[in-house]
């Protein structure tokens, strides 16, 4: 990670607003409530973590990235803000995820991936592990490419081959997975799914149980602790 972000931390931000879509929808609907933390998995920049921080200024925030070299970036972009007080940053790989990790005995509140699982090649142990690191009232929360199918071919082929450049790939698997299993929202939006236009990207929203539920025998040790923690 830190090969490919070494060069990439620069324009990180300038070309990803361009193809990455629903991220301050998903921020929005988040609907934080103050003193209620958030740990973003695969943080990046600390884009969405600076958007969320100014949202919501009585959350408590913190950003996980596999690569140090973005997380250089991010700590500047926190900094700039004037939000490194807020926002506490770690480095390590999303299916390793504990609280602990950020010197935490307390499970986190909610928990986003945005456009991280289409990078992380065992997506199912990240959510897992995520899911395990949540209260027993916490929520997940992910914004990523769909299948792309509402393009046509030769436009999904151009996007496709654009976003090789900053090796970038939709994994369709996710989606379809998600959509197997049949996430629509019940009278209170519990569990919701919901895809942008031409099936480009998803938003999706759940609670815990129902992630531990998806995530089946990826679940991590720790959530059986999460489980007897209170909401």
């Amino acid at each position: 990670m830190d090969r490919v972000y070494r060069r990439q931390r620069y324009i990180y931000d300038l070309t990803r607003k361009y193809y990455l879509f629903g991220r301050d929808r998903m921020i929005r609907e988040l609907a934080l409530k103050p003193g209620e933390s958030l740990i973003e998995i695969g943080c990046g920049t600390a884009r969405n973590l600076v958007q969320i921080a100014r949202r919501y200024p009585d959350a408590r925030l913190f950003g996980l990235d596999a690569s140090s070299e973005v997380l250089r970036t991010a700590a500047q972009n926190l900094a700039r803000a004037g939000l490194s007080d807020r926002v506490q940053l770690a480095h390590g790989y999303a299916e390793t995820l504990t609280p602990a990790l950020f010197g935490r005995s307390e499970p986190f509140d909610r928990a986003v991936f945005s456009y991280s699982l289409s990078m992380i090649p065992d997506w199912r142990g990240a959510l897992a592990a995520a899911a395990a690191s949540l209260s027993a009232g916490g929520r997940l929360h992910a914004v990523d490419f769909a299948d792309l199918a509402g393009l046509g071919p030769v436009p999904q082929q151009m996007l496709r081959g654009w976003l090789s450049l900053f090796h970038v790939q939709p994994r369709v698997e996710i989606v379809r997975e998600l959509e197997a299993c049949n996430f629509i929202s019940d009278s209170e939006g519990d569990n919701a799914l919901s895809l942008l236009p031409a099936r480009y990207a998803f938003l999706w929203n759940c609670s815990r149980q129902a992630a531990l539920s998806f995530c089946g025998n990826h679940v991590a040790p720790q959530s059986q602790a999460a489980e007897n923690s209170p909401a």
